[in-house]
């Protein structure tokens, strides 16, 4: 419906004004002013403002303005509904169906489209306690409602889905990254960071690259790369202090330790407990949600670093103070911990009590919890033990153990 340009024409010619005088009157271009009037763009709120300035039309242009604007608003509802009701209706999965037909009532009730952030946000305190194989059947049920959803959107409110979709294919990369299929994570990471550029949001962008870095660590990818993608995402976030920051440079704390860099590593650790101390309130106390940075992410950092290079004293601290703080419904991060410990045991030369240990843990954590993360840290672990001691009984068990499969 376009109510604004027939009425900017009218108007403007019973003014005695032509097109190129309008312009000089309100500063546009008369060209942009004449594919308003013909229905060609679309006007804004300035826009109608300065002509119904320049016009004297005591706020009739203004009007205008606004009922095509609550046109356009009741279309575009209109077109999202036919789309998510032929979603709902097309007999694909039940999930897909569900969200769908979810998403086209709260369309139908003219509900905030910021609900996608409420998404997100579920599922980012979902993340811990979720086995990863159930995760990623749910955030893609998500993803594809939202797929086509963003295909019928336009201007602020694309943008905030875009900015969703990233932030979901951050989650659901990770998820595949914990089942073990890093190829089509590696994919789904090509895809969040897409997404976050196509966002304008310099804080998804942060989040992708940090999510990513971390992540890389545990998928075996080259960890110079990793350290050069962390300082990439740094110098993007510039001063900014907030969970997604901090994600960043603990990863790249613990690829420097990964790779020998010691005293750069625990300088790094250093960093990170200082933006830690700096970061907000409402942060620090999201303790359930990838989303947050309690303290125990600190420690967890700190556990990691100071076991890889092998201040064993300072990691079990670290380690002790974690295990403090977890909630108990975190039982993989709480294991991954207790592994940690498990490798300082080795390092100090208590082999068989630190490889028993290891075999203690991955038995008595729920099969559904068994993610290559976790496999990772226990590779470590065997690792850690000198070859003179590789042949020892539990040793060999271990390793054979990690070796059965991508889950423990």
């Amino acid at each position: 419906m376009d109510s604004f340009g027939p009425a900017l024409r009218q108007l403007r010619r019973s003014r005695g004004l032509s097109l190129r005088a309008l312009s000089a009157q309100v500063a546009y271009d008369y060209g942009y002013l004449g594919q308003i009037e013909r229905g060609d763009r679309p006007p804004t709120a300035a826009v109608a403002a300065a002509c119904d300035r320049a016009l004297d039309a005591d706020g009739a242009l203004v009007g205008a303005y606004h009922e095509q604007a609550a046109g356009e608003g009741d279309m575009r509802r209109r077109t999202v509904l036919q789309v998510l009701a032929g979603m709902a209706a097309a007999g694909t999965s039940p999930l897909v169906s569900l969200e769908a037909l979810r998403q086209g009532l709260g369309q139908a009730l003219d509900a905030d489209h910021d609900s996608w952030r409420a998404v997100v946000a579920e599922y980012g305190r979902a993340y811990y306690t979720t086995p990863p194989t159930t995760l990623a059947e749910q955030i893609t049920a998500d993803l594809t409602v939202l797929q086509q959803m963003i295909s019928v959107e336009s201007g602020v409110r694309r943008e905030g889905l875009i900015r969703a979709s990233s932030q979901l294919s951050v989650l659901l990369a990770m998820a595949l990254s914990a089942t073990g299929d890093t190829h089509l994570a590696a994919r789904w990471w090509a895809s969040a960071r897409l997404a976050a550029r196509q966002s304008h949001d310099i804080d998804t962008e942060v989040l992708v690259g940090a999510w990513e870095m971390v992540n890389a660590i545990y998928a075996g990818r080259p960890l110079s790369r990793v350290i050069v993608r962390a300082d990439e995402t740094i110098a993007l976030a510039g001063t900014r202090v907030n969970a997604a920051v901090a994600g960043v440079l603990a990863g790249r704390a613990q690829a420097l330790a990964l790779v020998g860099r010691s005293g750069d590593a625990e300088t790094a650790v250093q960093q990170v407990a200082r933006v830690t101390d700096a970061m907000p309130n409402g942060v620090v106390a999201d303790e359930e949600s990838v989303f947050g940075w309690p303290e125990h992410r600190l420690r967890h950092t700190e556990s990691f670093v100071h076991t890889h290079t092998g201040n064993t004293e300072a990691a079990m601290a670290a380690q002790d103070r974690a295990l403090a703080l977890y909630p108990a419904c975190q039982v993989r991060l709480r294991t991954q911990v207790q592994l940690h410990h498990a490798t300082c045991l080795v390092k100090r030369g208590e082999i068989g009590d630190g490889v028993r240990r290891a075999a203690q843990l991955l038995d008595e954590l729920p099969g559904e919890h068994h993610t290559t993360n976790l496999r990772r840290v226990a590779t470590q672990l065997i690792a850690a033990v000198p070859a003179a001691e590789q042949r020892r009984p539990e040793v060999r068990d271990m390793s054979a153990r990690l070796a059965d499969g991508p889950a423990v």
